[in-house]
């Protein structure tokens, strides 16, 4: 599908201001007849469309919004039912309506990015994008205001986005892990460039250097979901049977791990902690559940509502707003000391 012509091709082809044509067009401000008719067959001649929404936003009344992830369904769908996307968009899309907003919800799809040529949408939020996420770049070419939540990952120049504080939530997990006796701590991270994977190995790193404990460490493509924390737990065992506890940021790499200490006989907690960070479905019914990470969802979809709703209205001058800081959940997957 061809790129969308915009009020700049607009007016580059007429030899006017993109202000000129938007007068012109819409039958406002001091244009002459000539001018206007110019305007009006360049407009004409390139199939010109104007956003009605975005004019829309300019009088106040509703316009379109869409949230979405590039989050393979391997990880977000299962036992989760969208979980992440789902806590975050009850409440983004109630902040959106107070603002006069409408929100769509495009879920992931198998080939990890959404149709977007086919929304016609002023603003995005875009979960936890990577660093070559293709919904985040399809969006900023068409000069869209999008903010994401939780920073995109490996770029100097991300979107404007609210902070989810991974690392500090790895060290979390960590710290309690360590606390509960654990010595032999493996982690098992996705293999996308996202900030929390980032800031979790990074949060790890840290914490096996300074007390001089094994690196074990494994990174793991998200599109095998939960098989691939399997396959994961089974390798980082065969290379080291002592491991006594797993942190594993990404729930469904989580179960996959769960299943196989199961399969193999391993206790938790009494053998081998597990915890992860998302605090949704998985953890609450895994066997034992597992402890996790109050990230407040329900907060930081307000706070990113809030930010995309300044970029709209044409204020970017907040591109970082800090998140509630996360919370542990202590569950019996990881509590063997009182």
């Amino acid at each position: 599908m061809s790129q969308r012509v915009t009020i700049a091709d607009v007016a580059r082809a007429a030899g006017v201001s993109p202000t000129t044509v938007s007068h012109a067009l819409n039958g406002r401000g001091q244009v002459d007849a000539r001018t206007r008719e110019r305007v009006a067959q360049a407009a004409a001649t390139l199939g010109y469309r104007p956003n009605l929404r975005a004019q829309r936003l300019r009088t106040g009344e509703a316009h379109m919004i869409v949230l979405l992830s590039s989050m393979p369904f391997a990880v977000a769908g299962g036992p989760a039912r969208l979980g992440f996307l789902m806590e975050i968009a009850a409440v983004a899309a109630a902040a959106a309506l107070e603002r006069g907003l409408a929100m769509v919800l495009a879920p992931p799809l198998e080939t990890g990015h959404a149709p977007l040529d086919l929304l016609d949408v002023d603003g995005a939020l875009v979960i936890e994008p990577s660093a070559d996420d293709p919904n985040l770049d399809a969006l900023r070419r068409r000069g869209l205001p999008v903010v994401s939540i939780g920073r995109q990952g490996g770029t100097r120049d991300p979107a404007p986005y609210v902070d989810l504080h991974s690392r500090q939530a790895t060290d979390l997990l960590l710290e309690h892990l360590l606390a509960q006796g654990a010595r032999r701590i493996a982690l098992v991270v996705g293999k996308a460039e996202r900030n929390s994977y980032t800031q979790a190995q990074a949060a790890y790193d840290a914490m096996v250097s300074s007390r001089g404990m094994p690196r074990l460490c494994m990174s793991v493509d998200e599109a095998l979901g939960e098989e691939g924390g399997l396959a994961a737990a089974a390798e980082l065992l065969e290379r080291d049977a002592g491991i006594d506890a797993f942190c594993v940021p990404v729930d469904a790499f989580a179960t996959g791990v769960a299943r196989h200490l199961a399969r193999i006989g391993r206790r938790v907690p009494q053998d081998v902690m597990l915890a992860t960070r998302y605090d949704g479905v998985r953890a609450r019914i895994s066997d034992p559940p597992l402890t996790a990470i109050d990230l407040h969802l329900d907060e930081v979809a307000h706070l990113a509502i809030d930010l995309l709703f300044d970029h709209l209205r044409g204020d970017t001058a907040r591109r970082e707003v800090a998140g509630p800081a996360p919370q542990l959940v202590l569950r019996a997957s990881s509590q063997r000391l009182p």
